[in-house]
This record gives C-alpha cells, structure tokens and sequence, in this order.
C-alpha cells in the first residue's frame, strides 16, 4: 500500500498551556503535542502530574517543559513566558486554561477571600498570560491565543457567582484582544466546556449534589463530556486559517 508522509498540522509550533498538568490542560497539551508542536506547561503544585505529563510529551517525540508558579501572580507569568520562549525557541500558541474550583456557596455566604482568589485566577490571571505572552506571539505570521472559559456565561448557575464572574470577565478579555490583535496575524478565540469529566468537574457535581448516572443519562451523546472532547475544539481554532473571535461551546447541545 502506498503512504504518503503527510505533515502533522502543528509541527514546529511552540506551545504553552497554562494549567497543564492535570484535567483539561494535561489532554490539550497532549493533544497538541500528537499534533507535532513543542509544548511547555505552567502548574501550581502538582509537580509529580507536571513530571508525568511532560515526561508524555516527549514520549510523543516532542519538546516538553513545565514551569510551576501561579497565573495570579504576575512575576510568575511573566517569567514561565519567557522560560517557555527560551527553552522552544519562540512561541506561537498559548492557551490559558489555569483554574481552580470554588466553594459552591451561594452570594450571601461567599467568603471575600474565596472571591478575591477566583478572580485573581480566573479573570486577572488570564490577562496577566495574554499581556505577558503577545510580544512574542506577534513575531510570528500565524499566532493562536485560546482562552478556557464555560458554559457558565451562558447559565450562570446558583452558588457558583464568583466562578461565572471570573469566566465572564475572561470572555470580555478575549473578545478585546481579538480586535486588538487581528490586524498581527494573531488568532484569539474561546472554548466554552460544559460539565467534563475531570477532577475538578466532578467536584463541581458533588457540590451541585449532582447525580451523575442521571446526568449522563441525559447528555445529548449519553456520556459527560471528556476532556479530550474539549481538545478536539482547541485544535480546530488553532489550525483553522480564517477563525477569529468565536466562542466554541463544546457541551453536546445540552443548552
């Protein structure tokens, strides 16, 4: 049989994924990796799954590094950027997908702090990885920013206030950049998840008291999404060539 040697659609791309040694990010970094690009990650404490997942990429025959730190802090951003810059040599792909999961308290009994600490992730910490990240991203002649955000901007369900401000104010963020940034060759979309099956969505579930067996039973294709689902999405935006400023929701039609 005949075989043709097709190129791998992001080979010699260089990528970093925020938040990417576990759930979501971990499958996207794969993802792009199988995909031919060089992928660095950031993490926050879990150096053994950063290790894990690196150690993945590169069985992949890729470039992986990780770089642990906060997307609060901007110091932190700042120097995983120019680490990730360093070690791929450029940089032409981010996707900011750190986050954290809340308490599920309703507004009345939400503490300041748990407030404070889901914006500073949510919706600066996404700012401080685009402000830091588009200097380099511009040197190129096809860029990609994809941002993480949810189906919360569309439901805005009870007791998850601060979580769905912080995605609400990630989408507006993507939405200016993309204006900002087109006319550079940079692309700046959104992928907006439903429920997935990870650890921090099933915590979401066990503080909805959620019962998941009924849950999937209703999902449109019978199952919660999985990440890799919402990898699939980010591939799409980042190879499409004529894809700026759309919001992906990936949830199976549920709403």
């Amino acid at each position: 049989m005949e075989t043709t040697n097709t190129p791998l659609p992001l080979a010699g791309r260089r990528a970093l994924v925020t938040g990417g040694s576990r759930g979501i990010g971990r499958t996207v970094a794969l993802a792009l990796a199988a995909a031919g690009a060089d992928v660095a990650i950031t993490f926050s404490r879990n150096t053994v799954a950063a290790a894990t997942t690196v150690d993945d990429i590169t069985k992949l025959g890729r470039v992986g590094r990780s770089y642990q730190g906060s997307v609060a802090i901007v110091a932190d951003v700042h120097w995983q950027v120019e680490a990730a810059v360093r070690d791929l040599g450029g940089l032409d792909l981010v996707v900011s997908n750190a986050g954290m999961s809340g308490s599920g308290d309703p507004v009345v009994e939400t503490d300041p702090g748990e407030l404070e600490r889901m914006l500073r992730v949510h919706a600066f910490g996404p700012h401080h990885v685009a402000q830091a990240a588009l200097p380099h991203l511009r040197r190129n002649d096809r860029s990609d920013l994809v941002f993480v955000s949810s189906i919360a901007t569309d439901t805005y369900p009870a007791n998850r206030a601060p979580h769905s401000m912080g995605k609400a104010a990630v989408e507006a963020l993507a939405r200016t950049v993309a204006k900002e940034e087109r006319s550079r060759g940079v692309h700046v979309n959104v992928v907006a998840p439903g429920l997935v099956a990870t650890e921090m969505g099933l915590d979401f579930a066990r503080l909805s008291d959620m019962d998941l067996r009924e849950r999937e039973e209703r999902s449109p294709f019978r199952h919660m999404c999985t990440p890799e689902e919402i990898a699939e999405g980010v591939l799409f935006l980042v190879t499409a060539s004529y894809v700026n400023d759309v919001r992906l929701v990936v949830d199976g039609g549920t709403f």
